[in-house]
């Protein structure tokens, strides 16, 4: 499979090196990016990008490929995914797909016109082996009707520093940190909710990294912890006193159209990460831990577990083995049209659900989604004038 890039940052450095692995015609032709951060990736495996490129315009008029892949900052995804839409192209957009509300809208406009076919999204965590499992589970009977979920994502804090260093630290060209990072994880308990959000709560801000718990302030004056993993694009070297808007810690409360309720808490500062479930059915509960590799399900009736499953890392994923699964059937769909396990709309409805939350949480009331879902599914039937 042939590729170009719009973006060529930290993800899609990895990606093409997966996707080479998995592939072996594999080929980027191109890109574009003035300063190209996943470039050392690449090189250091002997893997060539092709030719660098000044526009989206002149890489698209210049070279011939079977997929054009995104991975600029999260802003600049809807004027990139217009343009590879346009072009007649098939698009892949890491996610989060778009930044913003009304720029959900205006894909979903896009999307009326040029259809949904051509547009894949990398929410990877659709292709972990555990979220399969937990939806075979749920498939066969195992849950019942979903009453409840509690769920989590906390990172490492040398995880959190980055965040606070690199472009991702400004919602304007973020979203949010609720958007960018804790998107997989909405879009994975939306799709075993089955139904949109309806209703959300949310609390949070910045607890950890403010001035008082610089480390230096302390006499530690060892900061590699915080800097261990490098920012790329508009990076800074600011952790305790950043310049950024992102919050830090936050807590969600969500009601769904079908009665679902669930919770959500994201940590940024957890020097024992975990990313984990609990899904609460009439007839079972099915708990999971992606970082720690663990699943299991219990029966209501019987109070025993009926399925156990321990999951080893694998050598290329830094997904729970979801990378790979994503090259190999990212391939299979573009080169023979094979199934994808999620769509660009599954992305747009996880998206707002972050950014709605968001919004709770900056207004610190009970925010309803109804008008945004009546506008949302107004676009999404437009058509070209």
């Amino acid at each position: 499979m042939k590729v170009a890039i719009i973006g060529l940052g930290f993800r899609l450095g990895y990606l093409g090196y997966v996707f080479n692995a998995i592939d072996p015609d594999f080929e980027i032709v191109g890109y574009v990016d003035p300063a190209p951060a996943g470039l050392a990736e690449l090189t250091k495996s002997g893997i060539s990008t092709g030719r660098q490129y000044a526009t989206p315009e002149e890489l698209i008029a210049g070279e011939r490929f079977d997929l054009l892949m995104i991975g600029s900052p999260n802003h600049m995804h809807l004027e990139h995914i217009r343009i590879g839409l346009e072009a007649g192209l098939k698009v892949f957009s890491e996610k989060p797909i778009v930044a913003t509300i009304e720029q959900s809208y205006a894909l979903a406009r896009l999307l009326a016109v040029h259809g949904h076919e051509r547009l894949l999204v990398g929410l990877v965590l659709r292709y972990a082996p555990m979220y399969r499992d937990l939806r075979a589970a749920q498939a066969g009977g195992r849950l019942g009707k979903i009453v409840s979920v509690e769920a989590a994502e906390h990172i490492f804090p040398y995880h959190g520093a980055f965040f606070m260093r690199d472009w991702r630290r400004y919602e304007k060209w973020s979203g949010s940190f609720m958007l960018e990072k804790c998107c997989h994880d909405l879009d994975l308990y939306n799709s075993v909710i089955g139904a949109r959000p309806e209703r959300v709560a949310s609390f949070g801000g910045r607890k950890t990294f403010i001035p008082e718990n610089d480390p230096r302030r302390e006499g530690v004056n060892d900061m590699e912890l915080f800097h261990r993993k490098p920012s790329g694009w508009n990076g800074s070297d600011r952790v305790f006193d950043t310049d950024g808007d992102i919050i830090d810690y936050q807590v969600a409360i969500i009601e769904y159209a079908n009665g679902v309720g669930m919770n959500f808490h994201t940590n940024l500062n957890v020097p024992d990460q975990f990313r984990r479930f609990a899904i609460f059915g009439t007839r079972g509960q099915a708990e999971g831990d992606f970082i720690r590799g663990v699943f299991d399900v219990h029966d209501v009736l019987t109070e025993s577990r009926v399925i156990h499953k321990e999951y080893a890392a694998t050598e290329l994923s830094q997904h729970y083995g979801a990378d790979e699964k994503l090259a190999e059937e990212v391939v299979a769909h573009v080169m023979r049209g094979g199934p994808l396990p999620v769509s660009p709309l599954d992305a747009l409805e996880a998206g707002i659900l972050a950014l709605s939350l968001d919004d709770a949480r900056r207004s610190r009331q009970v925010v309803d989604l109804r008008p945004v879902w009546d506008r949302f599914d107004s676009a999404l039937s437009a058509r070209a004038a």
